[in-house]
């Protein structure tokens, strides 16, 4: 049975991440139709605006919008309003939540977020780090990472970092090498944080081989993807991480994006803990 289609219309003032964001958390929700999304961004003229107006007369569906110019807002609506097509502006209600608490009006700029702050550059430079420190490298700038990320081969740790970096966070990895000493020694690590990610050995062996497959070395490095080899590096690896008390995440049934959200849940944990024992 052929799934039902319907088109969505995604328009934004700005580059569209905030919308998609929402929204593909959203449908995740919904399963058996088929969605056609049609995205608009940086629509911040009227004429670009009658060209958005154009594609839903075409392909007539819901509309999700985050405008902030209020002219464009309503010749928006007043069209899907007039055509009786369902318009949602996706920011108003947390914009006005947030105008009632903060007790100041919003100051209704195109792309707010985009604006290169401290913030941005915070992200840029966290970028840069995660990637000068990917896999144990320069390990002399150690002592300016936020997190530092361990555990053994094809645990995600670089892409966990990756992600972090992407939220402002300095993030650090080092590889865990069976019979082999971590490249620095984490006992001196004594002011930093450190997790550990751990995965379930059979999937660890599955990925361990399509990886060597997509390199074309699936005849080397037998170990590697020898599942009772696996099972004691994964074995040893938790011992290291109950030796240094790290905290330790299972990424077996993990998205990135899941892993990143506890470490940064583990860091906001760390440092409430550390303000109320300094106000003690």
């Amino acid at each position: 049975m052929e799934k039902e289609e319907r088109h969505l219309h995604l328009v934004s003032d700005a580059t569209g991440e905030t919308i998609n964001g929402i929204v593909r958390a959203c449908l995740a929700q919904f399963k058996g139709i088929k969605i056609q999304e049609h995205f608009w961004s940086l629509i911040r003229t009227r004429r670009q605006l009658d060209m958005v107006i154009e594609g839903i007369r075409q392909w007539p569906g819901m509309v999700l919008y985050t405008f902030v110019d209020p002219d464009l807002k309503k010749a928006l609506t007043n069209f899907c309003k007039s055509n009786d097509i369902q318009a949602v502006a996706i920011l108003d209600p947390l914009i006005a939540s947030l105008t009632e608490y903060l007790g100041k009006d919003s100051m209704h700029t195109p792309g707010g977020q985009h604006r290169l702050n401290k913030e941005y550059f915070s992200r840029i430079e966290a970028m840069n780090f995660a990637l000068d420190l990917d896999d144990g490298n320069r390990l002399e700038r150690i002592s300016e990472a936020d997190v530092i990320v361990i555990g053994v081969s094809r645990t995600s740790k670089t892409p966990t970092c990756i992600y972090l970096a992407n939220r402002g966070i300095k993030a650090a990895n080092i590889p865990l090498i069976p019979g082999v000493p971590p490249s620095i020694d984490l006992n001196a690590l004594t002011d930093k944080f450190i997790v550990g990610l751990t995965r379930d050995p059979e999937g660890l062996v599955e990925t361990r081989k399509a990886r060597l497959k997509s390199l074309h070395k699936e005849e080397e490095d037998i170990d590697y993807v020898n599942l009772e080899k696996v099972y004691e590096e994964t074995q040893e690896a938790r011992r290291l991480f109950a030796r240094i008390g790290c905290p330790v995440i299972d990424v077996t049934r993990r998205s990135i994006e899941e892993t990143a959200a506890e470490i940064m849940l583990l860091i906001s944990k760390r440092e409430l803990e550390r303000e109320i024992s300094r106000k003690n």
